[in-house]
């Protein structure tokens, strides 16, 4: 799995005079907790561009100090003004307990129902999971395939090993819907059909004096 990696300074100032000095250098104020110790640090703004500006789900590798953490990011706070990032909140990952982090969604293959003329439409991005660290991973996979026109793939039908699902289960995460296109063609489509229909019994009618006349023939 791919991580970024962070080098801090602990911090021991945490009043908002303290934190104003530090965004005025450049620097951004953050915490790890959910391990051992709650930590206090701060990092240059660059340092966190690669795991903040990213839709990717990604580690953190942090070192503050000369000690490392691993840890994943669970908030952000941006300034209402200038749209600067404040602060960040992070979650230490202890082995033999489990987390909560929300996973992307990666879609694999092209929906049957595409091929038939419909529209793809993507309802969810993440998933919400609950899973051990070592069973974290980028995404999660969706595939695409057997979904069919005015089809749904809902939550409780993705697969997701090792993870329970915390979202609805019912909730769709990818429809197949009709296009204006197909449903004019199946607008046109539907008088000619009503027309076969109602003509197949009036045939059917038309037949029957015909043979009752042929069993007087018969009888000569």
């Amino acid at each position: 799995m791919k991580s970024v990696k962070i080098e801090g300074k602990s911090r021991s100032g945490l009043g908002k005079k303290a934190t104003r000095h530090l965004r005025s250098e450049g620097h951004v104020p953050a915490v790890i907790y959910g391990g051992k110790d709650t930590v206090h640090f701060s990092a240059p703004v660059i340092a966190f561009r690669h795991l903040v500006y990213t839709p990717d789900f990604q580690l953190a590798e942090i070192t503050v100090d000369g000690k490392a953490y691993r840890a994943i990011m669970k908030d952000l706070q941006f300034d209402v003004v200038t749209d600067e990032l404040n602060h960040v909140d992070f979650l230490e990952l202890v082995e033999d307990r489990k987390v909560i982090a929300n996973l992307p969604l990666h879609f694999t293959g092209t929906a049957q129902g595409v091929k038939d003329g419909g529209r793809l439409e993507l309802k969810m991005k993440s998933l919400k999971v609950r899973t051990y660290p070592k069973y974290l991973r980028e995404s999660i996979e969706v595939k695409l395939d057997e979904l069919q026109l005015h089809g749904n793939i809902r939550v409780e039908e993705v697969i997701a090993e090792n993870m329970e699902i915390l979202n609805s289960p019912r909730i769709p995460v990818a429809s197949v819907v009709t296009t204006r296109a197909l449903k004019v063609e199946e607008d046109a489509a539907k008088p000619a059909a009503g027309a076969a229909k109602a003509a197949a019994p009036a045939a059917a009618a038309g037949a029957k004096p015909a043979a009752a006349a042929a069993k007087p023939a018969a009888k000569k």
